[in-house]
């Protein structure tokens, strides 16, 4: 129902031409849905809402290779057209190249604030927390 709204920005059928694996599944239920395919639907799912703020926690988490592909390519096409969005993902290569800010959280605690460029040429943070450097 929502995705019939006259006007609206994100269209079933335009999602569906981003997804075109859903196509193929649009008659059965969730349940019986690869992960890949319950995450794409996740994302369509937020998306035909008119979202302000697109919130994203571990999009690839689980995902084969090229199924994230699929869905980090949209994430990608999502911020070229200016979708505010809140990442988590553990993925810190994935993420620093989707983000315009960086968090580091460890134990509840923001341990880092910056920019990718910033985190990337931090070595202390990278290296403990990132796994990378050394």
């Amino acid at each position: 129902e929502i995705a019939r709204r006259p006007g609206s920005r994100w269209p079933l059928e335009g999602m569906l031409e981003r997804f075109p694996k859903l196509r193929e599944v649009l008659d059965r239920k969730g349940r019986l849905l690869s992960g890949g395919e319950q995450q794409m639907l996740a994302i369509v799912r937020a998306l035909l809402t008119g979202p302000e703020l697109l919130l994203l926690d571990e999009p690839s988490q689980g995902l084969a290779p090229l199924v994230v592909e699929t869905v980090m390519g949209t994430v990608r096409e999502l911020k070229r057209e200016r979708v505010s969005m809140l990442l988590v993902e553990q993925n810190a290569e994935m993420a620093l190249e989707l983000a315009d800010r960086v968090y580091v959280i460890d134990h509840g605690t923001i341990v880092f604030e910056g920019t990718p460029a910033s985190l990337r040429a931090n070595h202390e943070v990278t290296t403990t927390y990132l796994g990378v450097g050394g």
